[in-house]
């Protein structure tokens, strides 16, 4: 821990909250990609855009909390929409 200062008393209490949240949207946000990835494998139309659906909203909200960079989430959707597509154009 860190030294015994008020202050960084509570940064860690703080830093302690933040990672906590952020391996859960994180962990979330990896389900639903996982999702998405196995739909489109598995050539599922349907669970594919419904699960992009959600992927993407979830990215955005990780995006938002800071816990991916915004360029990084803007990838993610950009890709994860790629394979979609390409799997509904070709059915």
């Amino acid at each position: 821990m860190a030294n015994r200062h008020p202050s960084a008393i509570k940064r860690n209490r703080q830093n302690e909250k933040r990672a906590e949240r952020n391996a859960s949207i994180r962990s979330r946000l990896r389900t639903d990609i996982r999702k998405v990835r196995e739909a489109v494998s598995s050539q599922d139309v349907a669970a594919a855009e419904a699960g992009l659906k959600l992927a993407v909203k979830e990215i955005g909200k990780a995006a938002t909390k800071g816990v991916l960079h915004r360029n990084a989430a803007a990838r993610r959707i950009s890709r994860l929409s790629k394979h979609v597509h390409a799997l509904k154009s070709a059915s």
